[in-house]
């Protein structure tokens, strides 16, 4: 049974010494949002003050001990104990920095380090075909030599300067009752929150608890994978003390194929042909993407039309994890007519007998006017431009000319 020797941590709660704990985590939230530093940057010291608190009150422990000696019972516990991350694991159900929107806790209760993205470029045969690649890294790893402690077992003794938090929270005072709140990474510890003695280091981090590893990774790009399509690698991004590695992930980047343009699962190429290709038929040759040669035989008599879009099925690309089943391939073709004043004028008849005869010209009235038909070219500097700007000069100046007039009137 305690004696309560000392009450100063629950009034700084706001609690009775016979508190439960849901007691105190509820006083701890309220009092916890209120004076967080975001929140209220002039409480610094206030807010330490309530989660110093909080984490010895809400370990049965330490508030048996507290109970009984007060905090001179503390001392010999070490009132640091498990720091102001754990209290906010405790109570808002993640970490400090997760409570403001960093880091965040895996499964099993460990900090997560961040993944690693990198970029893979692949080209379109490479997406068609699959390909397995290998890829050198760079990672960090903890030290085997040390077991990433840094140092001898004990040498490492948590920073008394910044209490294990590597940063330092100073108040400074600008005028009467205005003060101002800063924070530093604290000097002792360069802000890892722990020193180590120097002859104490491990000779093979030098107390980084790191060091550097290349890494060779295996890569297996299936068939039909597509751009921004992720490999994710579990557990294979940086290594740190008491933090569950990330994962690297590779990006893929798809890069541009010369002949054909991807669109899902399929392809697009464009080909151009000759008028005589286009009213008597043609042969196309093209090697795909899995080096294998294609020919195409368009029949004689049926026509292509400038811009008209073939469809060759099943020579598309191959669907992901189904790589058997393609999609199509599309085949745009561009119809190149001849330049003016290519056949005789002589030939001209005997072709025109050859192809479909025109329809019957109209019938011209007496009032109509015959016009010419030009080559357009469509410029900046046409006459309809000119025109337009030689309007709007002529407008320009019939307003600075008119213009005090109309102001007038609207006056």
């Amino acid at each position: 049974m305690s004696n309560v020797a000392d009450t100063k941590l629950y009034d700084i709660l706001g609690v009775p010494p016979g508190a439960s704990v849901n007691d105190l985590k509820k006083a701890y939230r309220k009092l916890a949002k209120e004076y967080h530093p975001d929140k209220n940057p002039n409480a610094g010291d206030k807010f330490k003050e309530i989660s110093f608190a909080y984490e010895v009150l809400s370990n049965s422990d330490k508030r048996v001990l507290y109970d009984r000696y007060g905090e001179k019972g503390l001392a010999g516990e070490g009132s640091g104990g498990s720091g102001m991350d754990d209290i906010f694991s405790h109570i808002f159900g993640g970490n400090l920095f997760g409570f403001m929107g960093g880091q965040n806790r895996s499964r099993n209760g460990r900090r997560r380090g961040e993944d690693m993205m990198h970029p893979l470029k692949v080209s379109l045969e490479d997406l068609y075909n699959g390909k397995t690649t290998k890829l050198q890294l760079s990672k960090n790893v903890l030290c085997s030599s040390c077991n990433g402690q840094g140092g001898k077992t004990g040498a490492v003794q948590k920073c008394s300067a910044c209490r294990g938090r590597g940063v330092r929270v100073m108040i400074r005072q600008l005028a009467p009752g205005m003060v101002q709140q800063m924070q530093s990474v604290c000097s002792d510890c360069n802000g890892e929150g722990e020193v180590i003695n120097e002859k104490d280091r491990c000779k093979k981090c030098e107390g980084s608890k790191v060091i550097k590893e290349v890494k060779i990774l295996e890569v297996h790009v299936d068939k039909g994978m597509k751009h921004g399509q992720r490999i994710t690698f579990s557990g294979e991004a940086d290594q740190a003390p008491g933090v569950e590695p990330g994962d690297i992930v590779l990006v893929l980047q798809e890069q541009d194929h010369e002949v054909f343009q991807r669109d899902g699962n399929d392809l697009n190429m464009t080909h151009k042909i000759g008028l005589v290709e286009a009213l008597w038929g043609f042969q196309l040759t093209f090697k795909h993407l899995d080096a294998r040669q294609i020919v195409v035989k368009y029949p004689a008599g049926k026509v292509i039309e400038p811009g008209s879009v073939r469809v060759v099925k099943g020579e598309g690309m191959p669907q992901y994890r189904n790589p058997f089943e393609k999609g199509d391939l599309y085949i745009k073709f561009d119809v190149l007519f001849p330049e003016n004043n290519w056949i005789d004028p002589e030939k001209l008849t005997e072709l025109e007998d050859l192809l479909p005869s025109r329809p019957e010209a109209p019938i011209i009235a007496d009032e109509t006017e015959e016009v010419d038909l030009q080559d357009y070219e469509n410029t900046r500097g046409s006459s309809g431009g000119l025109r337009r700007e030689a309007y709007n000069d002529s407008s320009d100046d019939e307003s600075s000319q008119h213009g005090p007039g109309v102001q007038c009137a609207h006056q």
